[in-house]
């Protein structure tokens, strides 16, 4: 597939999304940028939040797993379900309740003032390592179908990338976004049915008989029963279930766009609606990875992990098929990383210059200030996805579960602690205890053959530091609990 007709492709893909962004930009202030105005129909939310929770690593790297792992990462996605109903049920009509635009105010009404900073903090910290991860991942595979051709460094296609994902959020924020990744789910979601269509007309093979081959080579293995094993079922469900409690439930970016739907009742059918729309579709990812497998076996391609998708969709399928990876390939980077940089820049804002709460802003000096807060984090996220090249990590979906469980493990604790009990803390030391938990999972995580043996810690460890971070707030009480 000639590069000039890919590249082609993605100019065009942006000006369709440049023309949703003006359409649903006009009029847009602070209020539309942060969450939308509060007017968000709860379908198109669902729809657009698979988009965000898949992401481009999910497109590429679980396809890729299949071959080592075969379907167990679908253990954690029954997790997530289970997750998914503790944010619709507890979490919505906590942040409902409090007409929260940040999430993260829960804190400092609950904890305090420090609290709430350090949970904003550690949210910062976890979406920009996350989020650039799953960038770098999908501008790299751009980088050498497309840019490499025209004698492009990474960086620069890094920079277009960011410099488009700016250009369609800058005014409209989670108003646009809402739209577009609505749009971008939908598109990814056809690349990923025409794939899984192709591959099982190349191999002769109907969908029963595809399923019946993974069988029998052992892919569709989906329970793991050894408890020593880091696979092991218990562990995997109990931690997918953490996973989306605290990647969604206690995540800025994807709660901005559950609290912009009009009422908690339409949140919640959103929640759930979306977490079963999910869990059939990351199946529906674990199957075609499966069928790249015995793609790859049965024609000698020697790739697998993360290069496996890439290289058998643009070298060894017609040039329509390739093209419609390219298309879903965009459309599964876009919805994260957009969302990402709006959520960022209204946290940021909000939480830690604290726009919102300075009545001497004019809504003019507040516009002023968001935009160069969500240019800055433009910058960084450059700076990141640079870092992440030269890391050159083999599997970005690993790293981005491991980097997970100790950032999102402070913001678990926090939130439990606020809504489980009604003790107060010591402000002050709150942030002590927050940093003080990872470096203690670190030290678990890096000696844990030395100190459990043959058990394996794998996902729990976002559990882990949960606890930690619950347990050392017990410790620092305040002068009088809440009544």
């Amino acid at each position: 597939m000639s590069p000039v007709i890919l590249f082609s492709l993605v100019i065009a893909y942006f000006l369709l999304l440049l023309g949703v962004a003006w359409v649903t930009s006009r009029n847009a202030n602070n209020e539309s940028f942060f969450i939308g105005n509060r007017g968000s129909n709860w379908m198109l939310v669902a729809f657009g939040m698979i988009g965000t929770s898949l992401s481009g690593v999910t497109f590429v790297s679980v396809p890729g797993t299949v071959g080592k792992e075969s379907f167990t990462y679908f253990q954690i996605v029954l997790g997530n379900l289970i997750g998914y109903g503790v944010v619709a049920f507890v979490l919505l009509p906590v942040y409902y309740k409090m007409q929260l635009t940040s999430i993260y105010n829960y804190l400092q009404n609950r904890l305090g003032f420090r609290a709430y900073k350090t949970g904003a903090s550690f949210f910062i910290l976890s979406r920009v390592l996350g989020a650039t991860a799953r960038l770098y991942l999908v501008v790299n595979i751009l980088h050498f179908t497309i840019l490499k051709d025209f004698g492009l460094p990474f960086w620069v296609g890094a920079f277009v990338i960011l410099l488009m994902i700016l250009l369609y959020t800058f005014e409209g924020g989670v108003k646009t976004i809402v739209w577009t990744d609505t749009l971008q789910t939908g598109c990814m979601l056809i690349g990923l049915v025409v794939c899984v269509w192709y591959i099982l007309s190349n191999l002769g093979m109907s969908l029963p008989e595809g399923a019946r081959a993974l069988a029998d080579k052992g892919y569709s293995n989906i329970f793991i029963m050894d408890p020593s094993s880091r696979f092991f079922f218990l562990k995997q469900i109990v931690a997918g279930a953490f996973i989306s409690i605290t990647m969604t439930g206690m995540d800025q970016e994807m709660m901005q766009k559950n609290i912009s739907v009009r009422t908690l009742k339409d949140s919640q059918k959103n929640m759930m609606t979306f977490a079963v729309i999910f869990m059939l579709v990351v199946l529906l990812f674990l199957f075609l990875g499966g069928l790249l497998h015995l793609f790859a076996e049965a024609k000698g391609i020697p790739a697998t992990g993360d290069a496996l998708f890439p290289t058998i969709a643009l070298e060894h399928m017609p040039g329509a098929v390739s093209i419609i990876f390219i298309i879903a390939l965009i459309s599964a980077l876009f919805p994260s990383a957009d969302g990402a940089i709006t959520a960022l820049t209204a946290s940021f804002c909000i939480d830690i210059l604290g726009i919102q709460r300075d009545a001497t802003l004019s809504d003019a000096k507040r516009k002023r200030i968001r935009q160069i807060v969500h240019l800055s984090f433009a910058g960084v996220f450059l700076l990141f996805v640079m870092g992440f090249k030269w890391m050159n990590n083999p599997s970005m979906i690993g790293l981005i579960l491991k980097i997970a469980g100790y950032t999102y493990g402070p913001l678990l604790g926090l939130f439990a602690f606020g809504i489980l009990t009604k003790r107060t803390v010591n402000d002050r030391l709150v942030p002590f205890v927050v940093l003080i938990s990872p470096i203690i999972c670190f030290i678990i995580d890096h000696y844990q053959k030395d100190l459990f043996g043959g058990f394996q810690i794998g996902l729990e460890l976002l559990f882990i530091n949960g606890l930690l971070t619950f347990l050392g707030l017990c410790l620092i009480p305040g002068k009088k609990a809440v009544a």
